[in-house]
Parts: C-alpha cells; structure tokens; sequence
C-alpha cells in the first residue's frame, strides 16, 4: 500500500513520462521505461542465423546468414535481446545518449534472457571499450554497465587505442575499415605473466548495439590472438539486415503501356 501511494504521489506531483512513449508513468518507482514499452521491445524470431543471431531473409536457404558464409569470424556465437527497432532504440538512446544508467540492469536481465546459452561456464564477460576521450565525454561505458548487470564476472582486458568516428555515423561499408587496429589488450594484461590468464578461456564480449558486427569481430580477433579458446558476444539491441525488395509485379497482359 505504501508503494502504492507513493507511485500515485509522485505522478500527480511530478507527471514524470516514459522515456520511451512520454505517457505518464503509472508505476514512477519502477523506472523511467513504461511496463508496456518494455513489453514491447522487437525480439529476434526465428529464423535467424545459427552463428551470429541476425534475422534471416526468405530467400536465404540454410541456417547461415550472408555474411557468416562469407568470411570466417572470430565469434562462436553472438545473440541480441532484441532488433534495435521501436521501443528498445528509443530505451538504448535514453541510456546511451542521455544518461539513464538506471536502464543497464533491466536490459542486461533481455540480454540474459538471450543468451543463456552463451552465458553458462563463461570465464568471464569483457565489455567492449570506448576511447577515454569518448569516454570521458559521455561519462560512462554503456558496454560495461552492461557487462556489471550480467553475473559472470567482468574482465575489462581490453582498450580502444585509435580514436575515430562513431560506427553509428557511418555506412556499412567503411564501419570494418574504421576499427581496423582500433582495439588492443589493456596494458595490464601485455606482460607475459598476465596474458597466460587469457589462454583456453572462454569470454564473452558485451555492447549495446550489433549492426554490422566490425565492433564485435575487431575485438574477437584481439583476444583470439591472444589465446583466449572461444569469444562469444551479447548485445542489447541487434540492427538487423535490410530484407531484399520483392520484385514488381507483372504488368496486366491487358494493360497498355502509356504513350
């Protein structure tokens, strides 16, 4: 009752709105994310790609998505909570952009719901890091926030050492190029004697979004290089694949062309 009362108070006092639809919350102490925007949030349906999780078009025959046949990848195995789409962009951009740390915990329990498969017997989570100038101006790491919600313990093994423009701003096809030698082990682990801890490990990598995967497999080859035996990944959100147009219809056999 007292919970009760005081959700009521604070609405009417205060008229705090979602973040996610601005409706006026009816439950405040629960967060700043309505229950139906959460309910909401786009899950991954089946089919998907068996190894990186993306949703699979119609026309793709088999279990693999285009760019998991294409090229060999240092991930094993990577799942999303849910498509970067609706509700859940609009929950990542209030956490990631506009500082609503309180959200980690609620999206971190998404992405356990997941990936429990790639969850189970891990060494360790490494979230992926930022450059300490983005950092600095953000104020946090959301990869890591994440990562401390998750359960496994949090190794962060590894830095961004090359400064350079946000993946979010550029197309797909420069967004491998733009991490190219970005990420490198963290000083602490460089020396011999600290880097043996990372042998026949498994890890899994943590971030908010999956669009192209570049972030997730330049990490992926750091700590493979580094002995770790399997590197999977988990994100919050995952920017699936623009399906392929279907083709236009056939013009009527009546129909004439206009002159």
């Amino acid at each position: 009752m007292l919970v009760t009362a005081t959700n009521t108070l604070v609405r009417v006092l205060l008229t705090p709105v979602c973040l996610s639809c601005d409706d006026v919350l009816d439950r405040p102490l629960d967060g700043p994310v309505c229950a139906a925007c959460w309910r909401a949030v786009p899950r991954l349906t089946s089919p998907c790609c068996v190894r990186c999780g993306d949703a699979l078009p119609s026309t793709i025959a088999g279990p693999w998505c285009v760019r998991c046949r294409r090229r060999p990848s240092a991930v094993t195995l990577a799942r999303s909570a849910g498509r970067y789409d609706d509700s859940l962009r609009r929950i990542i951009h209030a956490f990631k952009y506009g500082g609503r740390r309180v959200l980690a915990p609620r999206l971190a329990a998404l992405m356990r719901e997941a990936g429990g498969d790639l969850l189970g017997g891990v060494d360790a989570v490494v979230p992926v890091p930022l450059h300490p100038w983005r950092a600095i101006r953000r104020g946090f790491n959301q990869a890591d926030d994440l990562a401390r919600c998750l359960g496994p313990p949090v190794w962060r093994v590894l830095r961004r050492r090359r400064h350079g423009p946000p993946q979010a701003g550029l197309p797909a096809a420069q967004r491998h190029a733009n991490v190219r030698a970005a990420y490198a082990l963290s000083l602490g682990v460089m020396w011999p004697a600290a880097r043996s801890q990372l042998r026949n490990r498994v890890v899994v990598l943590v971030d908010d979004v999956m669009t192209t995967g570049a972030t997730i497999e330049a990490c992926a080859r750091v700590l493979a290089d580094a002995g770790v035996r399997s590197v999977g990944a988990l994100t919050a959100a995952r920017a699936v694949a623009a399906r392929p147009h279907p083709p236009p219809s056939p013009r009527h056999p009546s129909a004439s062309p206009r002159r």
